[in-house]
């Protein structure tokens, strides 16, 4: 017997989007009770190999609607890679072109990715001040005033954004998980832990807690703790973490902030290829270690916590998983050896 979908509608990838499996991490919790659990979602599943599928296709879905995109039309989007791969695929599948404009942070397998799919890529400069003309949000809101007939996908302030996870991840999750207690997700839109938080809280009348996972250097963890924007700092995930604040953030719906190292993210993506056959990103390390430290955190059971691995590892085998790379930005993190610092109990912050 066949088992599975047969998709059989055109466009076959865009139906393929979302109902990602969701997997019990047990190698991360065996030093921890056994009462206390981590789940992933396994979104680096969808079509692109990230997340963004799912914001792209409901904004795109949106804009239709109200008639602000039609067939033809030239579609841009600032990123830090996913969500132009996503752009790219579906600009691809109805009829756009895709302009995307990304920093030279962004992975060579990202960039590819994009242009893979049909889209003009354009890399701006990396570490400049988010007020800067050449910070590539800037430069996708630049080429936007310069052609008003331009269609800015504006991930960071688009409302539609965050309503795709509450219409889709939040449900999914509750779904394959009644039992959660803790959803743990880092954000550079803030779409995904917003969207999913407020689903969430909603649903299940505030029972379940919500964790903004930060990388050390990012201004999310200053700005939940003071409400002031601060000078970020530098850091090497990719994809998670800002120098400013996104519109679609609601911070409100933050009960605490756990924040991750570079070295400690990238460690937790060797562990899981190594234990768990899960090659995935930076981003999915670091959503992971920070589910981990809180776990740890907890003086006892049960806890369910639930998290979400944002993209693929085979986005990243020109650094997080290339010996020549971690050893260049010196990081301990081999191959075969996950390294693991000290955990510093002060990185779980609680409200």
């Amino acid at each position: 017997d066949l088992t599975g979908r047969v998709i059989s509608r055109t466009m076959a990838a865009q139906n393929l989007i979302g109902k990602t499996a969701l997997v019990h991490l047990a190698s991360c919790t065996k030093h921890l009770s056994s009462d206390i659990k981590i789940y992933a979602k396994c979104e680096h599943m969808n079509p692109t190999g990230a997340i963004k599928d799912r914001i792209v296709s409901h904004i795109f879905d949106c804009a239709e609607s109200r008639g602000e995109l039609k067939k033809g039309a030239t579609v841009v989007a600032a990123t830090s890679g996913n969500t132009g791969a996503s752009v790219a695929m579906l600009s691809s599948l109805r009829g756009y072109k895709a302009i995307v404009i990304t920093n030279s942070k962004t992975s060579a397998e990202k960039c590819d990715i994009m242009r893979a799919y049909g889209a003009e890529v354009i890399v701006g400069p990396s570490g400049v001040p988010a007020d800067s003309p050449d910070h590539y949000q800037n430069m996708a809101k630049t080429l936007c005033d310069k052609n008003p007939e331009y269609f800015d996908v504006n991930q960071y302030d688009n409302s539609d954004n965050p309503a795709a996870y509450t219409l889709t991840l939040g449900p999914e999750i509750l779904l394959d998980c009644p039992s959660i207690s803790h959803f743990v997700a880092a954000g550079s839109t803030g779409g995904t832990f917003s969207g999913t938080s407020k689903f969430l809280k909603s649903t299940t009348s505030d029972q379940v807690s919500t964790f903004l996972a930060d990388p050390i250097g990012s201004i999310f963890f200053e700005y939940w703790q003071s409400g002031t924007v601060t000078a970020p700092g530098k850091f090497k995930v990719e994809g998670v973490g800002k120098d400013s604040i996104p519109g679609v953030l609601n911070i409100k719906l933050c009960d605490g902030v756990v924040r991750v190292s570079d070295e400690a993210a990238f460690a937790r993506c060797h562990q899981l290829a190594e234990e768990e056959g899960l090659l995935v990103g930076g981003s999915s390390g670091l959503n992971v270690q920070a589910a981990v430290q809180l776990a740890e955190s907890l003086k006892e059971g049960p806890a369910t916590i639930v998290t979400v691995l944002p993209d693929s590892g085979f986005k990243y085998l020109s650094k997080v998983f290339n010996p020549e790379w971690l050893e260049a930005n010196a990081f301990q993190t081999r191959p075969g050896c996950p390294v693991f610092p000290p955990r510093n109990p002060d990185d779980v912050h609680l409200e």
